[in-house]
């Protein structure tokens, strides 16, 4: 399960008055975006149209935007799973309905039909916004919800969105998030479900191949699943916050070794593993899971990736065979 991100319609209706200002409002949402990210979820911004045919700025839509960005926002842009139109994937027909102004129901801001922010209230998820108005610079929106009664009256009431514009708006909805985070690891009741929401649950953890048979052995029940995950997640907190230097796990609940030279003498054959990209690594260091004697053996890529190469019994070493 993704963490939706929804687009606020109404921010798109004004386009800035030149390029200058239309790419510095495209970084301030990457930002944004990328706020969100680092909180350890994977993203799907749900938009009403197509995310790239966006007017920024007079004859500036985002196509044209991405020609004039740096490599790292062109590609951040262009790796974002956009889903259009917002209900894709909602097995909701009330956000069907909403979406389709066929609803009874209908969501206004300052009197304008406000869709994006109707369907993130419904959600309960944050609703995003481009910073081409000063109105959307804030972390909550009030927006009204009209309603017909049994007699076919109007009810109407105010009610309020979980918004953002800028990266600071996002440690408010931390909890927010991390609630999202947590149904989605409650859900996951064997080794094959945690094996198929990998990129979901850790998308800053890379698995090699050989860990996928590992995973899909841990059964329904099996003791090892929760530790297992658990160590997986402290893993990507501190992957989503290593941005330089060594990958340091001093102050996360893990308890990591290395690997003695005599024991890698010896036994550098069973910790080496083929990665995603090819390569073979030499996974030395791992974490401890006492109680069942398992470790996960992992290897930091680079700053922000994190390989995993093992997860099972402990491997031999020269004072223990298994």
């Amino acid at each position: 399960m993704d963490f939706d991100l929804i687009l606020n319609e109404l921010s798109l209706q004004n386009p800035v008055s030149n390029e200058q200002i239309a790419q510095q409002m495209m970084s301030d949402f990457i930002k944004t975006v990328k706020a969100i990210k680092a909180q350890g979820v994977k993203i799907n911004l749900r938009t009403k149209e197509n995310f790239y045919t966006t007017i920024l700025a007079p004859n500036y839509p985002v196509s044209r935007w991405c020609n004039d960005a740096d490599q790292i926002e062109r590609l951040f842009i262009k790796n974002l799973a956009t889903k259009t139109p917002f209900s894709t994937d909602l097995l909701n027909p009330k956000i069907q309905e909403i979406e389709n102004n066929a609803s009874l129901s209908e969501f206004r801001y300052q009197g304008q039909l406000a869709i994006g922010l109707g369907i993130a209230y419904i959600l309960n998820t944050i609703v995003i916004s481009l910073l081409s108005k000063e109105c959307w610079d804030c972390s909550r929106i009030k927006l009204e919800f009209r309603c017909l009664d049994e007699a076919e009256e109007v009810i109407s009431e105010i009610v309020e969105a979980i918004h953002a514009s800028r990266s600071y708006h996002i440690p408010e909805h931390a909890n927010l998030i991390q609630q999202s985070k947590e149904r989605i690891y409650q859900k996951v009741s064997n080794g094959s479900e945690l094996w198929g929401q990998k990129e979901q649950l850790f998308p800053n953890l890379v698995f090699c191949d050989v860990v996928r048979k590992q995973l899909e052995d841990i059964l329904t029940g099996q003791l090892e699943l929760q530790p297992v995950i658990n160590i997986l997640l402290e893993l990507q907190k501190c992957c989503q916050n290593w941005d330089s230097g060594y990958f340091n796990l001093e102050g996360y609940p893990i308890e990591e070794s290395g690997e003695s030279q005599l024991t890698l003498d010896k036994y550098a054959r069973e910790r080496t593993f083929p990665c995603p990209d090819g390569r073979k690594r030499l996974f030395e260091r791992h974490v401890k899971l006492r109680f069942c004697n398992w470790r996960i053996h992992f290897f930091p890529e680079t700053p922000g990736r994190v390989i995993i190469g093992y997860i099972g019994r402990h491997l031999p070493t020269v004072k223990y065979r298994t």
